[in-house]
């Protein structure tokens, strides 16, 4: 990623409309009935709505999808205490992610108050505004006691996203860190560094995920937390460890499993990495520098996990994977908080995710050839548009079986259909040929199966239920494919339409093909040879209906393909030509068209 200059980012931020965040009308406001409806006379109806049935306000305003960013600048990113107004730039930024991610309105609030009683004061006053809330940049000690207290008093979800959401996120991190290390999290050892919100919340988020409190030493500016320290605040106790032989980060680092720094830059050393037990986890999440930098880490020792919280090196630790599609499971069931339960599927959810198959638009952002889980990809990318249906739906579930959601999802299929089509990944007609499809699956045929786009494309189609492939190309070979980039072949067939015992159908194939063509000059032999092309074979599947439908591209041309399908294949009696669609999904909707069609002999050009 190239370096942001201080001009570039003012820039930014100043060009055309100042700022990063507008209201834009979603009703019709271009005749004067459009404005007595808005506003007076006809807003009075749904007013007097409302003040019969509170509820209604979710049905009548936009409270439902608002969320209130608010902050009071005492500890903004990595500047501290620059106050509330000079941290609305971040203010702003949070709402741009909440849209864009997971389609939620933001107002972002500058509350000018560092006294907790009246800045609690301020936000309750004012909540009614809001579906939910999410609390930034606020500093500790001070903020445990305004989530609480508000959380206690409202009955909308309230969350301090610097506190939990790096919680979550490095949470799932860890969960598969360790999967990938060997380790089980009840007998890992953890340090953590740091003593402030973020690490009280991931503390205790990893302690419901499995991590054992007596395997905790929790460090700050003064060394080890323990039992014997008179100077602890109620914060801090409840990590307080018991042993007496530790009193130092360094003796803390001999023997752990997993470091997890939220502290300063540059405090953990080679020796302290290279002194942890066999395949050791370190999450280094100080910003903007770490605790250890990326190349000393790695280079301590090859058996190492590593992940920061930059942007410009694997396995970034990154709030933008939860708040959003937290808040809109939250949302979505109108939870009256976000509780433990709800923040443990978000962990689970995005943990999971990981493990599945990247798909092409994620690596083509990221300008990778291929992500796949593993030490260098423990967690999603923040482009990852997977994130919204898998993060969303669990938390809305958990929101349910926890007892905290006033509205029920019963049709979970409609609620995934909804939410990518809230962020224009709706695709209807795609959809309704899937629907068709699942129907009654067909067998398809992946001509070229040893490349990792095409066996990714038949794994999802059979995991949806849409087809039944068969994958052509050297078995050994496309399991090893599959193996290194996570694709199951249980229930896939795959023929080897090369190997000797696959002559009995080249055979069979030639002798049908030559049958078909010998008018037109084609000889067995020539029919032979072209059982040994994967577009001719597939082909002939389908004609000796053996497959019902025939996939390829990766390799070959358009129009030489269309040539294969016309001589194997043909044309269907009655008709004269034959043609082919383009189908192009946007935000906007689905375009299709018609790009070409064959007559007689003639053929497409390109």
């Amino acid at each position: 990623m190239s370096k942001v200059s201080k001009e570039d980012a003012l820039k930014y931020h100043s060009e055309g409309k100042a700022g990063k965040i507008e209201v834009i009308p979603t009703k019709p406001y271009s005749t004067q009935r459009d404005l007595s409806l808005a506003y007076t006379p006809g807003v009075a109806e749904p007013c007097l709505e409302i003040e019969q049935d509170a509820e209604k306000a979710y049905e009548y305003t936009a409270k439902g999808n608002l969320v209130a960013v608010i902050s009071n600048g005492t500890a903004v990113l990595g500047l501290g205490d620059i106050g509330a107004l000079a941290g609305k730039p971040v203010m702003e930024g949070k709402g741009l992610l909440f849209k864009i991610f997971a389609g939620i309105d933001v107002f972002d609030i500058e509350v000018n108050e560092k006294d907790p009683d009246k800045f609690i004061a301020a936000v309750k006053a004012i909540s009614p505004t809001f579906g939910g809330i999410n609390l930034e940049d606020i500093k500790a000690p001070e903020c445990f006691e305004i989530e609480t207290r508000l959380k206690e008093e409202l009955n909308i979800p309230v969350m301090h996203d610097d506190q939990h959401g790096t919680a979550i996120i490095s949470g799932a991190g860890l969960l598969n860190a360790l999967d990938i290390q060997g380790k089980k999290i009840e007998e890992a050892k953890l340090v953590v560094n740091g003593a402030g919100a973020a690490a009280s919340s991931c503390t205790k988020l990893y302690m419901g995920l499995g991590i054992k409190k007596e395997n905790i030493v929790m460090v700050d500016s003064k060394g080890v937390i323990s039992t014997s320290r008179t100077d602890l605040s109620p914060a801090k106790k409840q990590f307080a460890t018991e042993r007496t032989d530790i009193k130092t980060l360094a003796d803390a680092m001999r023997g752990a499993d997993i470091f997890l720094g939220l502290s300063v830059a540059d405090v953990l050393t080679t020796e302290m990495v290279q002194s942890m037990n066999e395949k050791p986890i370190v999450f280094a999440l100080a910003n903007p520098n770490p605790e250890i930098s990326y190349d000393k880490a790695m280079a301590s020792r090859k058996d190492l996990i590593f992940a920061t919280g930059r942007s410009d090196y694997p396995n970034q630790i990154n709030n933008v994977l939860g708040f959003p599609y937290i808040f809109r499971g939250a949302l979505d069931v109108r939870a009256t908080a976000i509780n433990e339960e709800m923040k443990l599927a978000a962990t689970y959810a995005i943990a999971k995710l990981t493990k599945e198959p990247v798909p092409d638009v994620v690596n083509s952002a990221y300008g990778i050839k291929r992500l796949s889980f593993g030490p260098e990809y423990i967690i999603p990318k923040a482009l990852d548009p997977r994130l919204l249906t898998a993060v969303a739906p669990a938390v809305a579930k958990a929101a349910m079986d926890s007892g905290v959601a006033q509205h029920h999802i019963t049709d979970w299929d409609a609620y995934n259909d909804r939410l990518k089509k809230l962020m224009g990944y709706d695709n209807k007609m795609l959809r309704e040929f899937t629907e068709m499809a699942r129907k009654e699956p067909k067998r398809v045929v992946f001509a070229e199966a040893n490349h990792a786009n095409m066996l990714q494309a038949a794994s999802t189609a059979m995991k949806e239920g849409i087809c039944k492939p068969i994958l052509l190309g050297n078995d050994e070979l496309i399991g090893k494919l599959a193996e290194s980039i996570g694709v199951d072949l249980s229930g896939m067939q795959i023929i080897n339409l090369r190997h000797p015992n696959e002559e009995d159908r080249r055979i069979r194939y030639a002798q049908l093909l030559t049958e078909k063509r010998q008018r037109e000059g084609m000889t067995y032999a020539e029919a032979h040879e072209k059982m040994f092309d994967r577009n001719y074979f597939g082909m002939m599947m389908v004609e000796a209906g053996e497959a019902d439908a025939f996939i390829t591209g990766t390799y070959s041309k358009y129009a030489e393909t269309i040539q294969i399908a016309k001589e194997v294949i043909g044309i269907r009696e009655g008709y004269k030509h034959f043609g082919a669609m383009h189908i192009m999904n946007t935000k906007c909707g689905t375009y299709s068209s018609p790009i070409h069609s064959s007559i007689g002999n003639q053929l497409p050009k390109h």
